[in-house]
């Protein structure tokens, strides 16, 4: 059997989670900080670039002359990191509502619903937490949306669920 709109959505995310694990990598170069969040969160670890190897120095030359770094700790990189981690959290049991339902034959109108509402709101969401510090329009549709796809993609699936298992002949 195929299943070519959850295809469709688990490429689609696929993409979007490349993105956001993109502006980490790119942040985290232009901060320098390769572990945790802050340059505080990190103080107590050795900084192997003070006296590098020759493959850490390669990398960090080459790293100096393409990527502009900065001094300031912003936030920008902690809110990236929890924009990436926040869609990493929730997209992988929804994709997982969609496709059931698709395997279960459940109406391709519900399943795109889902999708898009999905798409969507993962997509606003990493606009609100990486734009600004605290709530924000794109954080609360994001969220929102991402609850209707939970509670309608669960609720979906039990009632799938117990007709495919009691129902069927």
């Amino acid at each position: 059997m195929s299943v070519p709109i959850t295809t469709l959505f688990i490429g689609i995310h696929g993409l979007i989670a490349f993105v956001l694990s993109y502006q980490v990598v790119m942040e985290r170069t232009r901060t320098r900080i390769w572990h945790g969040a802050s340059k505080s969160e990190v103080k107590t670890q050795p900084n192997y670039l003070e006296n590098p190897n020759a493959w850490a120095a390669l990398i960090e030359k080459s790293t100096q002359k393409l990527i502009a770094t900065k001094e300031a700790d912003d936030g920008i990189l902690q809110r990236q990191i929890r924009a990436h981690g926040n869609f990493i959290e929730y997209v992988p049991l929804a994709l997982l509502f969609i496709l059931a339902l698709e395997l279960m034959a459940a109406p391709s109108a519900l399943l795109w619903v889902l999708g898009a509402a999905l798409t969507i709101g993962r997509i606003a969401h990493a606009w609100g937490v990486t734009a600004t510090y605290g709530p924000s329009v794109g954080r609360g549709i994001g969220f929102f949306l991402t609850w209707f796809v939970y509670l309608l993609g669960a609720g979906a699936c039990v009632y799938y669920g117990v007709i495919g298992s009691f129902f069927t002949v």
